[in-house]
């Protein structure tokens, strides 16, 4: 007898899972510093949600969060960016939040198609910046080779793939965190968040609050495979046209930051780099306020002064 599949969870495990990730969900967005309004957009992979908060008339400001995670990754930076930019923070439509998928991601053309998609769906033409973190840096590179002529700048936060493979520690213990332990969730947000514990005064506070919410998403979706993050070839590299700044902390954990940054000054040479101090993987948290700053100062310039 075949199970009959209950269409009101979607994307959720049961019923029960899917209001206890929502509740978590919907207690952390009340913290969210700003004032803000949220859409839920339908493409043809589905509904996406995003907050929007921000000057009505400012250049618009697109973030794309990392894996495992959901628009409100950007807690901790969203004050200072909605202050000169209108900012669409986006739930990925193949990842953990309030997006309903409808049809699989199964490819890089698939998230590409659904971002361009999304940008029409919102009235972002062309001017668009782009700040990406992880995985949505990834996802963020891929669209800025085949639409430059939609960006105007575009930010990628130590992206997946793009630059290096992902390192042999991070992938054995990221794919412990899909076991139902909530042992296994703690250990690998503590071991990528340890400048975030070091620097941050309320840092115990913040990486507890991430754990919790990894965990119940493990425990709440229902399975998903995600796009396999290709890393660039050194002459897609150096044919992204839009102006490009790559930041990633001193103590990165997917990849040598070392490596990438002397892989890129050697191969793309127009791409803007920047190491932060004191900061992993957790860079947006553990050092928001360099991050914001040089976030804003990169956008500030001129484009074509970014590209001498």
């Amino acid at each position: 007898m075949n199970k009959v599949i209950d269409a009101s969870c979607h994307p959720f495990k049961t019923q029960k899972a899917k209001e206890e990730y929502l509740k978590l969900y919907d207690d952390r967005a009340k913290r969210w510093p700003v004032a803000s309004t949220t859409k839920m957009v339908n493409t043809a992979y589905g509904k996406t949600f995003v907050r929007i908060s921000g000057l009505d008339i400012g250049e618009p400001l697109v973030l794309m969060h990392g894996v495992g995670g959901n628009s409100l990754q950007w807690m901790s930076n969203i004050e200072s960016l909605s202050k000169q930019y209108k900012v669409f923070a986006i739930d990925n439509i193949n990842d953990n939040g309030r997006s309903i998928p409808v049809k699989s991601i199964s490819s890089t053309n698939d998230y590409i198609s659904w971002l361009d998609e999304l940008f029409d769906k919102l009235g972002l033409k062309e001017g668009i910046n782009i700040v990406s973190l992880s995985y949505g840096g990834w996802i963020a590179s891929q669209y800025a080779l085949i639409y430059p002529e939609r960006i105007n700048k575009l930010v990628l936060l130590a992206p997946v793939g793009t630059v290096a493979q992902l390192s042999l520690g991070w992938v054995a213990r990221a794919v412990l965190v899909a076991l139902p332990f909530k042992y296994f969730s703690r250990k690998f947000v503590y071991w990528l968040a340890e400048d975030t514990l070091k620097y941050r005064k309320n840092g115990h506070s913040l990486v507890e609050e991430h754990i919790d919410e990894t965990f119940i998403a493990v425990r709440s979706f229902k399975g998903k495979r995600m796009v396999n993050p290709t890393v660039l070839s050194d002459e897609e590299l150096n044919n992204i046209e839009v102006p490009v700044l790559f930041m990633v902390g001193e103590n990165e954990k997917i990849y040598s930051p070392g490596n990438v940054i002397e892989r890129l000054n050697r191969v793309a040479p127009k791409i803007k780099t920047r190491l932060i101090r004191n900061a992993g993987h957790d860079l947006v948290i553990a050092q928001p306020k360099i991050v914001n700053d040089s976030i804003l100062e990169y956008l500030s310039v001129r484009a074509d002064e970014n590209k001498t």
